[in-house]
């Protein structure tokens, strides 16, 4: 039967968000019913509030969750009732041009639950991301769920399901920073620490994080920063130039998005350097002004991070393990737990930069 349950919607543009009863339908065919145990307050929660991603209000909110699969439908095999698992937004299609040349991580057919989960007077909601995980129990596709060990934390592992990963990605998967290099981030919330914690991963020797404010960067060098900036003192480029030998990183990270910061990352790298943009930007932002001779002259890579380039049924499990191992500290992201009622003010506090990660604990 279908369940009725607490969870935290957007129902119109810029208004406060609602605790409301919400009915989730059991699984139909390649679907999964979750009860969630964690979810963190991403960005992109309050881009969907704000009528940034589309207008197709009401939105289900969060994403960036784990929890316990409960019930799945019919032709479902990945999982089953009781596996531990982290939410993902990109179900992977196996059939795509992306996944049959062999880069599955591009997967341009992702997919999400065809049923859709309600308000009790039949409402249809949009799910953050196809996800929706601001609530007792979500339905998904079941390829959106990727089992891992279930000794992790929720509160931290659900962070994998999207900020932290992208991060994490940003570094080792689109960048492939590799040992001995140097490495910049530009922008050190969230994903920016996270991509700091990805370039200590793979080795890099210096890393250097750049913001405009100091708590981010103690945050920075608690994820691995050796060397941090803050740019409202001194010029970024000239900074991790004057950092790194008189040339630039070997690779500069953008978790910014803007075209200011873009144009610092692009003149902050080395000669046949890579760049790698994993900040959103909203659809009215160009870069009208670098001549292409700079670009052509300066050779290397300039790259785009999609989701962390990753693959959740391979880098959920590596990564969990890591921080099993106490590698990788994802409980350093956490700032605060709290309850299902408090998105709001968690808003308002990652609004202002007062955390890294609230994370909404049921």
């Amino acid at each position: 039967m279908p369940s009725t349950v607490k969870g935290v919607i957007a129902r119109s543009k810029g208004a406060p968000v609602e605790l409301v009863d919400i009915v989730v339908p059991d699984p139909g065919p390649g679907e999964a019913v979750v009860t969630v145990q964690a979810c963190g307050v991403c960005h992109t929660d309050l881009h969907y509030r704000e009528g940034g991603i589309n207008d197709e209000f009401p939105f289900l909110l969060g994403h960036e969750a784990a929890g316990v699969v409960e019930a799945v439908g019919e032709g479902v095999t990945d999982v089953a009732p009781g596996d531990y698992v982290i939410l993902n937004w990109r179900a992977v299609c196996g059939q795509c041009r992306a996944c049959q040349r062999g880069e599955p991580w591009y997967c341009f057919a992702t997919h999400n639950a065809t049923q859709k989960m309600t308000l009790t007077d039949g409402t249809e909601l949009t799910p953050a991301l196809g996800i929706g995980a601001f609530i007792e129990k979500t339905l998904v596709a079941a390829g959106q769920c990727t089992k891992v060990d279930p000794a992790a934390a929720p509160a931290a592992a659900g962070l994998l399901g999207c900020g932290v990963m992208a991060g994490i990605g940003a570094a080792m998967n689109t960048g492939n920073v590799r040992r001995g290099q140097s490495v910049a981030v530009i922008g050190c919330g969230g994903v920016g620490c996270a991509a700091i914690a990805g370039a200590k991963l793979a080795g890099a020797t210096r890393i250097i994080a750049v913001d405009i404010d100091a708590k981010k960067l103690d945050w920075a060098r608690g994820m691995g920063a050796t060397d941090t900036v803050n740019s409202r003192d001194a010029d970024p480029v000239e900074a991790i130039q004057r950092l790194t030998g008189g040339f630039g990183a070997d690779v500069v990270i953008d978790a910014v998005g803007r075209p200011e910061t873009w144009k610092q990352a692009f003149y902050a790298r080395d000669l046949a350097g890579t760049v790698v943009l994993v900040g959103v930007p909203t659809p009215d932002m160009t870069i009208p002004d670098i001549p292409l001779i700079d670009v052509f002259g300066r050779g290397g890579a300039l790259k785009s991070s999609w989701y962390g380039d990753c693959l959740p049924t391979r880098d959920f499990p590596l990564l969990i393990d890591l921080y099993r191992q106490g590698r990788l500290d994802l409980d350093a992201f956490v700032t605060e737990t709290i309850g299902i009622g408090d998105v709001e003010a968690a808003f308002d506090k990652m609004h202002h930069g007062e955390v890294l990660r609230s994370v909404v604990v049921l």
